[in-house]
């Protein structure tokens, strides 16, 4: 029996490969490459010494999807692939709701025609909207701010009503914070498209000299510092939650949601000071605007997962910042140039 990693070839996807086949899954991985590249997929079997099936494959593309379940016998099912860039799907709305919602549910149906009804989904802290304090639980009320979040959201209520339906379902909603750092061998990491979204890889590119400075956005919110604060997780430790939550939907049914964070919270600054100190490097940044939607203070109280899942994150800031940086200082240019020592 295998498990199927849709958007496996992606960076938090990748890094659940690792774990999954170090603990001795077989998996199966699909992947359409549209935010991720088939070197990490080489990487992955570097790494693990192991080999997996792999299909290029767009989960909108149902007849291709049902070929992987009738070749295949697939007992669960973690589903990363989906669009998450949150500037862009204010652009172009339509476009996520479309890929993530319509894939989701292709995915489904296709699950429910080989009578596979166990998933993972990777779903967001975005789903809390402006959360009114913290730390955040579970039980928060629900309110996406933006249309990516709001394609989590929606797909969250779902697979509530598919469970409802058929409570023969076994599924975790896995709703992630900040996800940063990388493979500890920095063979594996965080390769974005263009110009990053997110502050790890932009301060990456800074320091590798790609980019002449970070803009930090906004200096005056509600914080120790004014910048905004947010609760960074390590990707690796991220994986493995997917891991133990694969362990509870196998064993069990029922739908559930689960924080995965570190309850920290750190600020913009607090980060590029960390960055700075574990890597020696200098990051120029400048203040600039604040982005309409962000907020002040966002991190998770994590005692449901550690409680219900037996995960607790158990890297800190400093792990973070030392494997972000050898993964960008090994890889210049991402997955597009064979790394030099």
């Amino acid at each position: 029996m295998s498990i199927l990693v849709t958007g496996g070839a992606g960076y938090i996807g990748s890094h659940t490969c690792v774990e999954l086949l170090n603990a001795g899954h077989e998996i199966v991985v699909v992947d359409n490459f549209s935010n991720s590249k088939p070197e990490s997929l080489k990487r992955i079997t570097e790494l693990t010494k192991k080999e997996y099936k792999f299909y290029e494959v767009d989960l909108l593309d149902k007849k291709a999807l049902e070929t992987v379940f009738c070749e295949n016998q697939i007992e669960a099912v973690i589903h990363f692939a989906g669009l998450k860039a949150v500037g862009e799907s204010v652009e172009i709305p339509l476009h996520y709701y479309y890929n993530n919602i319509t894939g989701t549910l292709i995915l489904c149906e296709v699950m429910k025609k080989y009578d596979v009804k166990k998933m993972v989904f990777s779903s967001s802290a975005t789903v809390y909207g402006f959360p009114k304090h913290v730390p955040i639980t579970e039980d928060f009320p629900l309110a996406a701010t933006n249309p990516y979040g709001r394609t989590k959201l929606m797909i969250e209520e779902i697979l509530k009503d598919l469970h409802s339906s058929d409570n023969n379902w076994g599924i975790a909603l896995l709703r992630y914070f900040n996800p940063i750092g990388a493979h500890e061998s920095g063979r594996i990491g965080e390769d974005p498209n263009g110009i990053p979204n997110n502050l790890m890889p932009y301060i990456n590119q800074v320091a590798i000299g790609k980019l002449d400075k970070l803009n930090v956005f906004g200096s005056d919110y509600d914080t120790h510092d004014g910048t905004g604060v947010r609760d960074y997780i390590h990707v690796v430790d991220l994986a493995k939650g997917h891991l133990k939550a694969l362990e509870k939907i196998i064993s069990t049914t029922g739908i559930d949601a689960f924080n995965l964070g570190t309850g920290v919270g750190y600020s913009v600054l607090d980060v590029i000071k960390n960055f700075e100190h574990v890597t020696s490097q200098r990051i120029a940044y400048s203040f600039t605007h604040r982005r309409s939607g962000d907020i002040d203070k966002c991190y998770a109280d994590t005692t449901k997962a550690m409680k219900e899942l037996g995960w607790k994150a158990t890297k800190n800031l400093e792990d973070m910042c030392r494997d972000s940086w050898r993964w960008q200082r090994s890889n210049p240019k991402g997955y597009e140039e064979e790394t030099f020592k």
